[in-house]
This record gives C-alpha cells, structure tokens and sequence, in this order.
C-alpha cells in the first residue's frame, strides 16, 4: 500500500541522517549495595520485577541534561527521553545476547510497549535511566526501564518515565538471521509466568499489526535517533493544530516493520487522528526511500501513535481546538483513536486505588 502523501499539516519531509554510534554516555553497573542500604535496594529491585542470571542483568546510564537537549518549553525534549531509554536497553540486552559462547549479535529493537511521561525533566538535572532484563522468550528479550531525574543543588529525586521494550537477536554476519536468546533464571516462578503473559499479549498485537504494515524487524539505523525524529514530527503536528506550548504525554506502541538500510532517505510524516477536551492523538509514519537501489520501492518502516496535551505559562493543561474529521478514511481513524483513548482512560482508573 502506499504511503499516504504528506498534506499541509503534516510535517515537512526529507528529514535524512544516517546510522550514529553509541553516544558519549556514561555506562554505570549496578554497585554492590552497603550494608545500610541493602533493603532499599532489594526493594527498588523487586519493584522491577527483573530475574537474577550469570550475567549481569541490570545497568543505569546517567547523564547531565544540558541547554541542547532542551524543547521549546525549556523542559528536556521527550524524544532526549526516549532515546536514553532505547540506549540502555540496547546496551544490557546485546551484553545479555552475547553472555555465552557462540555466534556474535547485537540486539535489535522490535518494539516499545507504551511509554508514559510521568513528569517533566529540566535543563540542568541528571537523568538516571535504569533498565533491567525482566524476561526472556527463545528469540527475544524483554528490558523495563525507569528514568528519574535528580536535581543536583537539592538532592531531590523524581520519576519522570517507565516503558518496557523488545529485543530480538540479530546475527552480526547477516542481520536477516535471528539467534536464540540465553536463558535467565528467575527468583520466583511468578516473575516466569507474569513475564510470559506480557510476552504472549505483545506478540498477539504485534501479529495485528504485522497484518496492516508487514514484519516487524529491526531497522539497521540507530532506532533512538528514529524515535526522536518522531517526536519532533508529532510535536510540530501538535503545536500546529494549537499554538500553544505542547508536551508529550504518552508514546503508544512503537513498532518497527522493516530495516532501514544507511543511505536510504526516510520521510517521516504525521498527521492528527483524534483530540479529546485536553488531549491529542498523532500518528506518526516513518517511510524509507533506497537512493542506491532503484529497483526497491518506498516502504513503511516504522509507526506509532504520540499524545500531547496543552499546557499555559504555569504549566497546567488547557483544552485543545477539536479535530473536525471530513473524509471516510479521517472518520474512521476518529474512532480508532477514540477507542484507544477510552481503552486507555480505563485501564489507568482500574490501575487507581480505592481510597479507604
């Protein structure tokens, strides 16, 4: 099918950039806790329901967030965010993949489960991004990471982001092959079962989107520049329909449907698909275009779903102009959007706890 043609408020397109390097992070292991602190670890460690392995299984990034990382607002770009998480992910699941002996991988980022920005993070504060393997299916790995932030004049620390992703392990002598994943050992069966639940749900929905956009593989370009590029497009679909200041508030799926290669040209479009009173949905689609070889045509190499909320000067959220579909097909991603945001609505009030 092809790719929809970008309309006046989609973002512009041509956005090119090839695969980078890791960036110049600094790469924390987890310390042996002292003594006094050992319970409070233990707890922050059962809080992430991860399993105890051989290898190391948990590690944290932490990185000074400085004046280039900023949005419009001043607050810290929520796709700096989104990139950290995918860097900590890539680094303990290819360390966890290459455990044993045996052929060499990397490992590749299949999906995002839903990544919900919990409060924002400022210029100045030190983002600690921890990950941790939490559960391992025969071809992937699944990494949940937490991101606080730390003002450093005051100590004070916050949670700012939780996601989960999924990890598939890619032969370095040819990318097309998938290798099995080591197995980890879990301190309690439930932390197994529990973990098998998220795998078989995520792979049941990745199908239902497999059916619409194909496969769903890992890109040969760095996945966490893509995802920040898409958060870009979706912030300027936002601020457009506005004109305001806009946040991200939550990322839906991330779902990678095939490799974009180094020196394709990706276009990356977004179009808005549903807006409650203060809430707005935009789709995000990433297209890949081979310069080199004529003989492959645009593909679709990437989609998502972003909300963003409106926010005054004092940082509280304001209605946003509501979207008036017109054509068949905005119609129906109207209602497709609507039962994502009633779906959602309700999960997070049965997530809420009766108050005594």
């Amino acid at each position: 099918m092809a790719p929809p043609l970008p309309s006046p408020s989609m973002a512009p397109p041509g956005l090119i950039h090839f695969a980078p390097g890791l960036p110049d992070t600094c790469v924390l292991p987890r310390p042996p806790a002292p003594a006094a602190a050992a319970a409070a670890a233990a707890a922050a460690a059962a809080s992430m329901s991860g399993p105890t392995a051989d290898t190391p299984s948990a590690i944290q990034i932490c990185r000074i967030m400085r004046p280039d990382d900023a949005n419009v607002a001043g607050n810290v770009h929520g796709g700096t965010i989104l990139k950290m998480i995918e860097e900590a992910g890539a680094i303990i699941s290819t360390r966890h993949c290459n455990s044993q002996d045996g052929e060499r991988c990397v490992a590749a980022l299949a999906r995002v489960e839903r990544t919900d920005f919990l409060s924002p993070m400022c210029i100045g504060e030190v983002a600690h991004v921890s990950a941790e393997i939490t559960y391992t299916s025969k071809h992937s790995v699944e990494v949940q990471v937490h991101v606080m932030s730390e003002n450093i004049l005051t100590g004070n620390k916050k949670l700012t982001n939780k996601a989960t992703l999924w990890y598939v392990p890619l032969s370095l002598k040819n990318v097309d092959k998938v290798l099995e994943v080591p197995p980890v050992v879990y301190s309690r069966q439930e932390q197994e079962e529990e973990g098998r639940k998220r795998y078989e749900a995520q792979k049941l929905e990745r199908m239902e989107t497999k059916g619409r956009n194909g496969d769903i593989v890992q890109p040969v370009l760095n996945p966490g520049v893509t995802m920040k590029l898409m958060d870009e497009v979706a912030g300027i679909v936002a601020a457009r329909h506005c004109k305001t200041n806009i946040v991200t508030a939550s990322v839906d799926a991330i779902n990678f449907h095939d490799k974009i290669r180094k020196g394709c040209v990706i276009t990356i479009s977004g179009r808005m698909t549903f807006t409650s009173n203060k809430s707005m949905e935009i789709e995000v689609l990433v297209d890949a275009d081979p310069v080199v070889d004529n003989s492959q045509k645009r593909y679709r190499a990437a989609s998502a779903f972003f909300t963003y909320v409106s926010l005054n000067q004092e940082g509280k959220s304001l209605p946003v102009p509501q979207l008036l579909p017109e054509t068949e097909d905005e119609k129906k991603r109207f209602e497709e959007g609507k039962g994502r945001y009633l779906q959602m609505k309700a999960k997070r009030q049965g997530q809420v706890e009766p108050q005594p």
